[in-house]
């Protein structure tokens, strides 16, 4: 957690509104492994990191409630009995969302004054707007008092995402956000919304981000498509999930659906056996096979479930040509975004700038590098 991104906000806040706020830090995450298998009641693997929001709130006399987004400058006052969504992709929603699904819940808040920045890299599939709207629902429980729980919390910030956002988003980008544990990833079984914490001693290698910086537009309708094809498939089965589905029960369908529908479902069923042999693998300190997992997850994702792009899989294989990165993938819903690579300490910076000038001769654009720690989830900050 950067402590001048803390200040920023504070800073700003008082100046603004004359007045001392609390002060939330809301983390963004990554996802070791078990992707897409959240809407799939499967298994994740996430973990909180320390970069995130940073939020400074504080009730408001006024008769309106203000929002401030210091990164693109731009505010917003709004009436709270008058809420609607913005235009699609308007930062705004994340808030109104939020505030929204609290009034839904028939509690009461009174107007209040927000001010926020992140230091969450853009389109890197870090989950900037689970932390925010985190951070929003952690400040306003706070301030009224609502008396909710963190498992409510998330639920009101998943379901903001739903009907004010659009993006019908699994939970666990909301889960590892609030939950987080310091050195801990959190086996997340989607279903019961429960999780256990399994302390990672990375020794003597660490977790490197590769941001591709690009972003390729078809993602969010390319998502709908896959999760309907999930839930599809589920329903030939008669199970409520894929979860619940073996190899072999796919196999008894298999002249009923199409091959691309076969291999999205075949890579859920795999992925989520993926996610809890890394569990395993982590208990016995055994990064190798975790190394071997994700490589295997990004070889499923290309291939079966076909959300990776040129750029993701130039990446994957730079790290597997070389010998001190155990594992690469595509983290995040695809067609850009970042690559987790579990690297050797000693060597992550020459690898990092070996990518980086292999990816700017190939695509003529840069790629970003990130080192990150696993943090604490959604918090108050003295």
């Amino acid at each position: 957690m950067s402590a001048q991104l803390i200040n920023d906000v504070k800073t700003t806040f008082i100046e603004t509104f004359k007045t001392d706020p609390i002060l939330i830090f809301s983390p963004g995450r990554i996802n070791i492994i078990g992707e897409h298998t959240d809407y799939n009641d499967g298994f994740v693997f996430p973990a909180a990191v320390d970069k995130g929001i940073a939020a400074a709130m504080q009730k408001s006399d006024s008769n309106v409630s203000t929002a401030y987004a210091m990164d693109k400058d731009s505010h917003i006052e709004f009436e709270l009995d008058k809420l609607k969504p913005s235009a699609q992709g308007s930062w705004e929603n994340y808030v109104f969302g939020v505030v929204a699904e609290i009034q839904n819940r028939n509690k009461v808040i009174g107007n209040f004054n927000i001010v926020f920045r992140g230091d969450i890299p853009g389109g890197a599939g870090m989950s900037s707007s689970a932390a925010l709207e985190n951070s929003v629902v952690f400040g306003l429980n706070e301030l009224f008092d609502l008396g909710l729980t963190k498992h409510d919390m998330i639920l009101i910030s998943q379901k903001a995402e739903h009907n004010y956002v659009g993006v019908k988003c699994g939970i666990m980008d909301q889960y590892a956000s609030m939950f987080g544990i310091e050195n801990n990833a959190l086996l997340l079984d989607c279903r019961t919304v429960e999780s256990e914490a399994y302390e990672i001693d990375f020794k003597d290698h660490e977790l490197m981000l590769i941001n591709t910086n690009v972003k390729h537009n078809l993602s969010d309708s390319a998502y709908n498509d896959r999760r309907s094809a999930c839930e599809s498939i589920a329903e030939l089965l008669g199970i409520k999930a894929l979860r619940d589905a073996t190899e072999a029960d796919l196999d008894t369908i298999k002249d009923k659906v199409t091959s691309e529908n076969y291999q999205k479902a075949l890579y859920v069923i795999q992925e989520n056996n993926r996610a809890e042999k890394a569990s395993k693998a982590i208990k016995e300190n055994d990064l190798d096979t975790l190394g071997a997992l994700i490589f295997q997850s990004h070889d499923g994702l290309q291939h079966q479930y076909k959300v990776s792009c040129e750029e993701l899989d130039f990446l994957v294989d730079q790290a597997k040509a070389n010998e001190h990165v155990l594992g690469a993938r595509m983290m995040g819903g695809g067609f850009g975004g970042c690559t987790i690579n579990l690297i050797a300490k000693s060597e992550a910076k020459a690898f990092g700038e070996a990518a980086s000038i292999a990816y700017k001769n190939k695509f003529n654009k840069a790629c970003s590098v990130y080192y990150i720690k696993l943090s604490q989830g959604t918090h108050l900050v003295n």
